[in-house]
């Protein structure tokens, strides 16, 4: 009799019980900081901030302190959430269960290699995509109640991320690299490198290219004025505007009326993402993530389908 849907399902729990707990205390003790950090801690630190600062100066409180290690920490442990599942995922989800046997055996009991690959990635998914959703959830909640003057941007490098779905995208994108990591490399301690070193650079590839995903707007300033700044923005490129209206490299970093006159420079030009574009950012990051997942996953069937024979046995 072949196994039911939900038993290759039920084996992955058992099989991966400690870490399913481990995981439960991660979501646990982050969504802990976060509440207290949007209750006690920062009613705390904001009745500091009225006690002891003005607007030029602030005798520093350690309940400010607090309140701001709260935040920061909540976002690094977002931050960090995808490469802890990639190197659990290439380690010990594939890469040891490839390197010890287990998948073999599990393969000889009616469990084909795509559905015990299915099973593996599903149950963890799931998971991940409900408990980081709670924490962006609370870390959202946190920023929106942000209680002090002193400034959380939305575009801060981590706020952005833990902000929206792109916290959620992230994680699976490191399930996907970890396990196409594990098949490839078929061992534990050599998954959890590649597998590591993989997310890691993926991460960076798209934080890189997402503030190009979507049109940037241009904010100019006539001479003599330097550049023009927006707060709370994300910057991308800057220079020279033309008495045309061209855009071009500033030719006169640091040089005098001359420069400027031989170049016809009238001012100047920087490009931004304003506020208002913070969903459409987030959305077109988001897709690009789970695209890459989406191609990480396929190729880690693919490669176990070229690996394993019909009935389910190594090649």
């Amino acid at each position: 009799m072949r196994p039911t849907g939900a038993r290759p399902r039920r084996a992955v729990l058992r099989l991966h019980r400690p870490a399913l707990i481990l995981w439960g205390v991660f979501v646990a003790a982050v969504s802990a900081v976060l509440l207290w950090a949007y209750g006690p801690g920062g009613s705390a630190a904001s009745a500091a901030w009225r006690r002891k600062c003005t607007a030029d100066l602030c005798d520093w409180d350690y309940s400010i302190d607090g309140y701001h290690l709260a935040y920061r920490f909540s976002e690094a442990a977002i931050g960090f959430l995808p490469v802890l599942v990639a190197l659990w995922a290439g380690g010990l989800l594939i890469g040891r269960e490839l390197e010890n046997g287990t998948a073999e055996l599990a393969w000889t009991q009616a469990v084909s290699p795509a559905r015990w690959l299915a099973a593996k990635l599903a149950v963890p998914a799931a998971l991940l995509t409900a408990g980081t959703t709670l924490l962006v959830l609370l870390h959202r909640l946190l920023f929106d109640a942000h209680r002090i003057p002193d400034g959380w941007n939305w575009s801060d490098s981590g706020t952005f991320e833990a902000n929206g779905p792109v916290a959620v995208a992230f994680p699976l994108l490191g399930l996907a690299l970890g396990a196409l990591g594990g098949l490839a490399v078929r061992r534990a301690v050599a998954g959890l490198a590649v597998a590591a070193v993989a997310t890691l650079i993926a991460r960076t590839l798209v934080l890189w290219a997402s503030p190009h995903l979507w049109p940037w707007k241009s904010a100019v300033s006539t001479l003599p004025h330097g550049y023009p700044a927006k707060t709370a923005a994300i910057y991308g490129g800057q220079g020279a505007v033309t008495a045309t209206g061209a855009h071009i490299p500033d030719p006169c970093a640091g040089a005098g009326q001359a420069c400027l006159a031989a170049h016809d420079v009238v001012g100047h030009y920087r490009d931004y993402h304003p506020s208002s574009q913070f969903w459409p950012l987030q959305l077109t990051e988001t897709a690009l993530i789970l695209a890459v997942a989406a191609l990480a996953t396929a190729a880690a069937f693919a490669l176990l389908g070229r690996r394993t024979n019909t009935k389910g046995a190594a090649v």
